[in-house]
């Protein structure tokens, strides 16, 4: 077997430009090709997470769960979806679902449950309200799941690193709620907007594994 069987395709690269067997032209060729394969190194996973019990199927499709006079802080939800090998993902199917300003799910119908189609854009968007905390939860949180041909299926959640759950450090906090099982999974928010409009964002970025 091949000692280069050990290397990922970066290390192959610039093993073979040290040696002299491979050859570009232009002075910045040789940088440009190993910044292009650094940009696609390995990338880990989203850490999962449950499914929970209020998980509905046929959410419509739509990107603006929030109405007019919806009471909650306004929130801008954004990312990209890729795989472990830094592709972009196109044809990813996101299914999302919260709980209202006050904790409650709706149960009969869909409101703050969509379905994303990103499309050749590879990125989502949408725009949702902050949701609330409820008894069985400790923190806030939006329930994702997120599916490619050719990948696995991923169950995750969205956490806020504001909830006041975490007193204003979730390094340290995070693990107050049980279901939180990776720190990766508590995003920063950013107040945007003009003093008259002001609303949260976050971004939250998907990686998939592969079959």
């Amino acid at each position: 077997m091949s000692d280069y069987s050990a290397f990922n395709r970066r290390e192959i690269l610039q093993k073979c430009l040290a040696l002299g067997s491979l050859t570009l032209t232009g002075s910045n060729a040789g940088a440009a090709m190993l910044l292009a394969f650094q940009e696609k190194e390995v990338r880990k996973p989203t850490p999962p997470g449950e499914l929970g019990p209020f998980y509905k199927k046929r959410a419509p499709e739509g990107s603006m769960l929030r109405a007019p006079g919806d009471p909650g802080m306004p929130l801008s939800v954004s990312g990209e979806i890729l795989d472990t090998r830094g592709e972009k993902l196109s044809n990813a199917t996101i299914e999302i679902w919260q709980a209202d300003h006050l904790g409650r799910y709706d149960l009969d119908g869909y409101r703050y449950r969509a379905k994303l189609s990103p499309g050749s854009s590879n990125g989502y968007k949408f725009e949702t309200i902050m949701p609330g905390h409820y008894p069985d939860r400790v923190c806030q949180h939006i329930h994702y799941v997120v599916s490619a041909p050719g990948h696995k299926t991923l169950v995750t959640q969205l956490y806020f690193a504001t909830d006041p759950v975490f007193e204003g450090d979730p390094d340290k906090n995070f693990n107050r709620d049980p279901l939180i099982h990776s720190r990766e999974m508590v995003l920063p928010v950013m107040l945007v907007g003009d003093p008259k409009d002001i609303h949260a964002a976050v971004k939250f970025e998907l990686c998939l594994e592969r079959l």
